[in-house]
């Protein structure tokens, strides 16, 4: 049995004692967050929420990328989200590559390059407060409730970036 099929029995036993629950579309605390896809980030259980309660916007790195943006557009226009948190975090693996080296590996492997940016950075508070102000600067974002952390994953500790408002 491998990792998919042990994700499979858990999901059969998860809904058999769980039962039904339906929650609203619209999250209940009306908070978007922006933030990396590491697996090391528990962000239910360090900012006690529950379902149901933000929506949650992951990809490498917690980057400000066309779909991010297109998200949260619908996150606010339709869903009644009004703040959004960006969260990115200590001992990323954006901060482990080379942009322009990774880019040519892939060329090289694949036969062309990447079309989008990789995201690569070396300061965290400085990825934190660019993604901020591409967030802010976009026309199809709220930017008044907008605000930047990192999280350390090693103790689970959120301290905020400031940036310019």
């Amino acid at each position: 049995m491998g990792t998919i099929d042990d994700l499979l029995e858990h999901n059969r036993d998860y809904v058999a004692h769980r039962g039904r629950r339906e929650l609203s579309t619209i999250p209940q605390r009306h908070l978007a967050v922006v933030t990396c896809m590491d697996s090391r980030l528990d962000l239910f259980g360090a900012l006690g929420l529950d379902l149901g309660e933000v929506h949650l916007l992951r990809n490498a790195g917690g980057i400000a990328t066309d779909d991010v943006i297109r998200s949260l557009l619908l996150s606010q226009r339709l869903l009644a989200t009004s703040a959004v948190m960006v969260i990115h975090h200590t001992r990323c693996g954006l901060e482990t590559f080379e942009e322009e080296t990774l880019a040519h590996e892939v060329e090289a492997d694949r036969g062309q390059r990447p079309p989008f940016r990789l995201g690569a950075y070396r300061d965290v508070d400085r990825d934190v407060r660019e993604t901020v102000a591409t967030l802010r600067a976009s026309p199809f974002v709220d930017g008044t409730d907008i605000r930047g952390f990192v999280f350390d994953v090693d103790d689970g500790s959120l301290r905020e970036v400031l940036t310019d408002q």
